[in-house]
């Protein structure tokens, strides 16, 4: 009787070890790191470039007295763009974020070019600096509510996709339990975009209300978006390859910036915006080549459409500042394992800016 026992004992044992060894070979999926070189995933270091930056960026364009409740990002180089992006990211406050993000070249190469969708991810958590970033559980209520023929659930895509993980460092580094609701937009035309946006508000809406959330202290939204890809390396160099072209392209952002996206950013502004970046054969007006066009324009539809179900009011924006990689150049950040991940010069260049979105 005694042997008896002690083999059930044994047995059970070795199930519980063989149970607890399952558990270590199936970890939570955690997206990894897309760009280790232009982004700053060491903590201590993040801690040092804010610190930094903090003494190097004028911040006195923030000084809306309205409710910061979105914004627009840039999401290059932290060696090039840093002063760009800590004016923005200075005032977020929020315990949760949703993020539209770009679908770059690379993404569209691997995935055979997907348009007319949103793509969302279904990792776990997702790498920062400071810790695992969790997810949002509005992420799962988009998959469950939004039409399935809105949307794909690729991980793979969300890996290769470097516009929203640029953000997640200066996030995470002013709210350390920061959540994320990740979402790349593809091509589409502005009517699909309608479409979508219209029933991914109310689902956003849904949850803000079921939640009690309050927008701009407890939910916030980010568009990532660069603004003009100029030279050679673009194969869009339409003023030329001088002082004057540089001149000329960055006067040409400026000027979209503030005629569509300054003050009121009314659906007309967003729509009239797509003419101005979209690439259209028909149209013989210079395109710039923003890299976030899709995003920038769908992100707007959705937040002015949960603004205005909200509050009745329409979301105005204000530029808090505008440069390029060749006006910038490489901050004098020393010490550091961030790199650079591009050339700047005449011949090739980047703009970008950040914008704050608000309602009285």
């Amino acid at each position: 009787m005694k042997y008896k026992m002690k083999i059930k004992f044994i047995s059970i044992v070795i199930i519980i070890t063989l149970h607890s060894a399952s558990i270590t070979l199936h970890p939570q999926s955690v997206r990894p790191i897309r760009d280790d070189v232009g982004f700053c995933w060491n903590a201590t270091e993040m801690d040092k470039f804010i610190k930094f930056l903090s003494s190097e960026t004028d911040i006195s364009a923030a000084t809306s007295q309205s409710k910061l409740i979105g914004g627009i990002s840039v999401h290059d180089d932290y060696l090039y763009a840093g002063k760009i992006y800590y004016p923005l990211f200075k005032q977020i406050r929020t315990k949760e974020v949703l993020i539209f993000g770009v679908t770059h070249g690379t993404v569209r190469k691997e995935m055979n070019d997907p348009k007319d969708i949103l793509i969302l991810d279904e990792y776990d958590q997702w790498e920062g600096p400071y810790s695992k970033v969790e997810i949002s559980p509005l992420r799962e209520m988009i998959k469950e509510k939004l039409s399935k023929e809105y949307y794909i659930i690729s991980n793979k895509a969300h890996s290769i996709e470097h516009s929203i993980e640029a953000l997640i460092p200066f996030l995470q580094f002013y709210n350390r339990n920061i959540k994320i609701t990740p979402i790349m937009i593809t091509q589409m035309p502005f009517e699909r975009m309608e479409e979508i946006s219209k029933q991914l508000s109310a689902v956003v809406l849904e949850y803000i209300n079921q939640n009690e959330l309050e927008i701009g202290k407890d939910i916030f939204f980010l568009i990532s978006n660069d603004a003009n890809h100029y030279g050679e390396d673009f194969n869009n160099a339409p003023y030329g390859m001088n002082e004057q072209a540089h001149t000329a392209a960055t006067e040409n952002d400026r000027r979209i910036i503030k005629e569509n996206l300054y003050g009121e950013v009314n659906t007309e502004k967003v729509q009239n915006l797509t003419t101005e970046i979209w690439p259209d054969p028909a149209n013989s007006k210079t395109i710039p080549l923003w890299c976030g066009r899709y995003p920038v324009v769908f992100g707007l539809l959705t937040v002015n459409n949960i603004i205005d179900e909200l509050y009745g009011r329409s979301i105005h924006g204000e530029l808090f500042k505008y440069s390029d990689t060749f006006a910038e150049k490489v901050l004098p950040f020393k010490n550091t394992g961030m790199g650079l991940t591009a050339p700047f010069s005449y011949k090739h260049w980047c703009g970008w800016f950040t914008l704050g979105l608000y309602i009285d």
